[in-house]
């Protein structure tokens, strides 16, 4: 009986989906009864914990900083421990949306443009207006620079832009983003497979924190795609392209705009949720891969790159 353990909760903003992650995981591997499971999080007794119980592998599910940025990846590395989805060089370059934002301008694949800021120095918000204007124009989407799962995210216009930049104060530095209007199209890639795309209809502004965790959101998810057959080649190719780049392993899912016939590609995640609202399983599924056989997946394909 192979022992797993899962890792889960953690320290960021995404610890209650993260745990949420691992219950959806979990109640799938206890139903086939040929693994030994313990779920731990990585506190000061992680590591403690890792050695006492010896698994065969850790199924990461951790979410956010800390947990798919490179940083528990290492410590699992250097206890020699297999463990699911991308490695500490992969993991700290997607979860940095600038650094991978320049990896995939320099590879022409597109995406929106921006400009850094940080709250170390201090600001003019004319200043701040002006350079938007010249640059990019109003209206625009501000986001944290190594957050997931939409936390920290506003679309504003120039009459809101203050109040929602000082909502930001505590990340130190953002991304100011040109905002695409468009459809919401997400794309998974599995190992080395081409998993499949869903578009996202959310009766929010966009695909937020609470669309995509809150049953009341009601965001419409279609799948199949209405897209053209080179269309829908297209965005899966840019996805896998993506994939590669930084070198991800198992399950990745790229989010994308998709706007007067252009893919707009916005970031990569490494470590997609797994609950029962979540998107690379409800892809999965319509490709007639269960649940259960698609985490068996993420952590054969562990194995193999270990």
């Amino acid at each position: 009986m192979d022992k797993i353990l899962i890792l889960a909760g953690g320290y960021s903003n995404e610890r209650e989906i993260s745990l949420i992650t691992a219950k959806s995981v979990i109640n799938e591997l206890k139903k086939i009864k040929k693994y030994k499971l313990l779920l731990i999080e990585p506190d000061g007794n992680f590591v403690k914990k890792l050695r006492k119980f010896k698994p065969n592998l850790v199924l990461n599910l951790l979410h956010g900083r800390y947990g798919e940025d490179g940083y528990i990846q290492s410590i699992l590395e250097s206890e020699k421990i297999r463990y699911s989805h991308s490695g500490v060089l992969s993991s700290s370059l997607a979860i940095d949306k600038e650094i991978s934002k320049k990896i995939f301008t320099k590879n022409n694949i597109l995406t929106p443009p921006y400009i850094k800021f940080s709250f170390k120095n201090d600001f003019n918000v004319k200043s701040i207006t002006d350079k938007i204007d010249k640059k990019l124009k109003f209206p625009v989407v501000l986001k944290p620079i190594n957050e997931g799962s939409s936390v920290g995210v506003y679309i504003c216009n120039k009459k809101n832009f203050t109040s929602d930049l000082i909502k930001l104060k505590k990340f130190k530095d953002i991304l100011i983003e040109k905002y695409i209007p468009g459809r919401e199209i997400q794309a998974a890639i599995l190992g080395k497979k081409k998993l499949g795309i869903i578009e996202l209809k959310p009766k929010r502004k966009f695909y937020d924190y609470k669309a995509k965790y809150s049953a009341n959101a009601k965001t419409e998810h279609i799948i199949p795609v209405n897209l053209s057959l080179k269309n829908f080649n297209k965005v899966n190719s840019i996805a896998m392209k993506a994939h590669k780049l930084l070198k991800c392993r198992g399950v990745s899912r790229s989010d994308f705009r998709f706007y007067n016939n252009k893919f707009y590609l916005l970031e990569l995640n490494t470590q997609p949720g797994m609950t029962s609202l979540s998107l690379v399983p409800e892809i999965a599924k319509y490709k007639n891969i269960s649940f259960i056989e698609l985490i068996e997946e993420i952590m054969r394909d562990a194995s193999i790159n270990k």
